[in-house]
């Protein structure tokens, strides 16, 4: 077992199991890395001699705010999700003490015969957070941060990734399917948004699913968590299985007098256009990610968003300019 007091060229690490000896009083653990994430913060394991383990999250203060985590895993906790415990937190170091829920996570677990099961548990905790509304908890997810994201695409994936520049003919359709999905995510009710409600992001535990990474939750449009979860940046799935389990959500939102549109119909609408909004926008921060933060694997799963993207906008009238778009950067 690995004492606290070993000296690591990482300060940030040998803080951190400083710290970790304090609210641990005393006890030996070992501390070994937990998860990777895209963002500057990093996760660590640590496993007591009694088997007990925790997770520690490490978010540099001045690039990361511990504080709307702790916030969101207290709101989550009080729907009856199941969240991480936060047992200990130093803000100002960026330093997090979480109850660990384990190593099995969706995306790694989910399978041709498990699937719906997985799923049914996380449609049923996804309705539970968003009964939970309630206003001025959560910041809104409203026009001016719905187009700060869509803006990543043509800066990072068209600007930098395909060195290219649109010309004015070509900004001007952006600007027109980005004020159209606008206009559609700021007309759906609005209520708590994880923002990466994703397999990647969900364990498989009891309760499950346990519910990960939900530190950028804000107020924003229903069909919103429902998207991330079935189409996901990092496996796909038939639009048969899609279309069955948004519908199955939708039902159950429509039992639990959640505000979804009475006609399944206006609500895959949304769901789709949705979509396309987010997949705009992680094209551009997997790009950004490769270029800006030097983590290159998000780019290999740029072509599964550009299949998303593209089959949406060829559905839709309003939206086929976009598939236009889309060859010409491509070509």
């Amino acid at each position: 077992m690995l004492e606290f007091s070993i000296i690591h060229a990482d300060d940030r690490r040998s803080r951190l199991e400083r710290w970790l000896h304090e609210v641990l009083r005393g006890a030996p653990f070992a501390l070994t890395p937990a998860s990777e994430d895209a963002s500057f913060r990093r996760y660590f394991r640590a496993t007591l001699d009694d088997g007990a383990s925790f997770v520690i999250m490490d978010a540099p203060p001045e690039k990361e705010d511990c504080r709307p985590f702790v916030h969101v895993a207290r709101l989550l906790h009080g729907a009856g999700v199941h969240a991480p415990e936060v047992h200990a937190a130093d803000l100002a170091a960026g330093f997090l003490l979480l109850s660990d829920l384990g190593t099995r996570t969706y995306l790694a677990e989910l399978n041709a015969g498990n699937a719906d099961a997985l799923m049914r548990d996380a449609i049923e905790a996804l309705v539970r957070w968003q009964l939970a509304t309630r206003p001025h908890e959560l910041p809104p997810y409203d026009e001016a941060l719905l187009r700060r994201e869509m803006n990543l695409f043509p800066e990072w994936y068209v600007g930098r990734h395909r060195g290219l520049t649109l010309n004015p003919a070509q900004a001007q359709v952006l600007e027109g399917i980005f004020a159209t999905l606008v206009k559609s995510a700021l007309a759906q009710s609005a209520v708590y948004v994880h923002r990466d409600y994703m397999p990647r992001n969900l364990m498989v535990s009891a309760p499950n699913p346990g519910v990960l990474d939900f530190q950028d939750a804000v107020i924003g449009p229903i069909s919103y968590d429902m998207v991330s979860l079935v189409r996901d940046a990092f496996i796909s799935w038939e639009e048969e299985r899609v279309l069955d389990w948004s519908v199955r959500y939708w039902e159950k939102a429509r039992e639990a007098r959640l505000p979804v549109p009475s006609e399944f119909a206006e609500f895959w609408r949304a769901f789709e256009w949705m979509g396309l909004q987010r997949h705009l926008k992680v094209l551009g921060i997997f790009a950004r990610i490769n270029y800006r933060d030097g983590k290159p694997k998000y780019l290999e799963d740029t072509p599964r968003f550009l299949r998303y993207a593209r089959a949406v906008a060829e559905r839709y009238r309003e939206l086929a300019p976009l598939a236009r778009l889309l060859d010409q950067v491509q070509a």
